[in-house]
């Protein structure tokens, strides 16, 4: 089994690794992609359907990989340009000098983690992963942090 999927592969990565660059368009890509096609079409080999070609086969599994990656990937950076545009805003309200009194006011009266957490993305630029590895948390938590410590210093400057 071992020495006959080694035959599949050494015969068809080339063609699927082209496939896979025609989509990604990046070298890096289409070789961690044709290395996961591969894996999954072995840990997967018992579904395979001897009427279909195996080219075919593995192109599917290609492109599906692919397809998953360019979903999340567009997810995240969706989130990230979301989180700039927000980011900008306050960043723009901190340059006037009306505003900066308050922010800072709000900011220096909330609790840990906020102060920091919303310090490190705004005054920082740091994206979340990088905050919740500081803290030993998550990026969600990181996340969701920020959301409340923006969400407080609004409050706190709404009620001034």
């Amino acid at each position: 089994m071992q020495k006959d999927f080694e035959e599949v592969y050494t015969q068809y990565y080339s063609v699927v690794y082209r496939y896979l660059l025609s989509l990604t368009k990046d070298k890096h890509l289409a070789e961690d992609f044709a290395q996961e096609t591969f894996y999954k079409a072995l840990k997967s080999i018992d579904t395979y359907n001897p009427e279909m070609k195996m080219l075919s086969w593995l192109c599917a599994i290609a492109k599906n990989t692919y397809f998953t990656w360019a979903k999340r990937h567009k997810r995240q950076q969706t989130i990230s340009e979301i989180d700039e545009v927000y980011t900008d805003d306050i960043i723009d309200r901190l340059i006037d000098s009306e505003d900066t009194a308050d922010i800072y006011k709000a900011l220096h009266s909330l609790s840990e983690p906020y102060k920091e957490v919303f310090s490190l993305r705004v005054l920082g630029s740091l994206p979340f992963v990088k905050i919740g590895e500081l803290f030993g948390k998550t990026e969600s938590w990181a996340r969701v942090t920020f959301f409340r410590a923006k969400s407080m210093i609004k409050e706190r400057i709404k009620n001034e």
